[in-house]
């Protein structure tokens, strides 16, 4: 499945795709988010998030952000990572990540869905200069499912910043970029197989409350913590945002 935001990039740039394909994945999107009665029993039975469904959620968490937040941080479209390693949409990728303006933020969001499993990049002051002794970039890599190894995608995304940089014309030679930090931390773990998706979210939204001014390797791991949130919490969490999008797209059908 396609997102919205994806497929009208792929429109506008002249990509082939059909408008039945954008038809049937908002008919999937609509009957995923206004079926059934009751929020919480319909969170827990969606729990396993497509791409679709990740990015309404997403829209509607980026919609409560203050303006200061939104300058400083930003996101990538959940598929644009994987359209970048399978190689099918790469220079359109970098080309689309260069209106996100990554060189000017503090944080950049790249969520990740690679072999069936989500995960969450963290681009770091990628804009500071590397003559910088207190903001250096860095990367962090969070996986609520670890015994999978998320190093295997280590290659991916350093192939993936390298062509960042040089899309942008930046002139930071490639060592310096082929070493900047990419650290893992230990952070919750998920129960079953299938709540990856709303992990992601999860992180993403409490990074927004608590993101240092100056993420520094040495504060490092900050409170990435495998304490950091109770999954408890969690639950709440995607119930609420379910319970929110739902109620948006009752509004928009009706």
């Amino acid at each position: 499945m396609i997102t919205r935001r994806a497929a009208k990039l792929l429109e506008s740039s002249g990509a082939p795709i059909s408008d039945a394909l954008i038809s049937i994945t908002q008919n999937k999107e609509r009957k995923t988010l206004v079926n059934g009665t009751n929020a919480d029993t319909d969170f827990k039975l969606q729990k396993k998030l497509n791409t679709e469904t990740f990015e309404l959620y997403l829209e509607d968490l980026w919609s409560r952000i203050s303006v200061e937040k939104r300058i400083s941080f930003a996101y990538f479209d959940s598929l644009w990572f994987s359209f970048y390693k399978d190689g099918s949409e790469k220079s359109k990728v970098l080309q689309w990540i260069k209106k996100e303006q990554i060189f000017s933020r503090k944080y950049i969001f790249v969520p990740i869905i690679c072999w069936r499993h989500w995960n969450l990049l963290i681009l770091c002051h990628f804009g500071e200069k590397r003559k910088s002794k207190i903001k250096q970039p860095c990367m962090l890599l969070l996986d609520s499912l670890q015994n999978l190894n998320p190093k295997r995608l280590e290659p991916h995304i350093r192939r993936f910043v390298l062509d960042i940089y040089r899309s942008e014309g930046r002139k930071e030679p490639d060592e310096f970029i082929s070493k900047i930090p990419l650290l893992i931390p230990k952070v919750p773990q998920q129960r079953s197989g299938e709540e990856c998706g709303i992990f992601v979210l999860y992180f993403l939204y409490l990074f927004l409350q608590s993101a240092p001014d100056i993420f520094s390797t040495e504060g490092y791991p900050y409170f990435l913590t495998e304490n950091w949130f109770k999954l408890e919490d969690l639950e709440k969490f995607g119930i609420e945002i379910h319970k929110s999008c739902q109620s948006k797209k009752t509004m928009d059908i009706d």
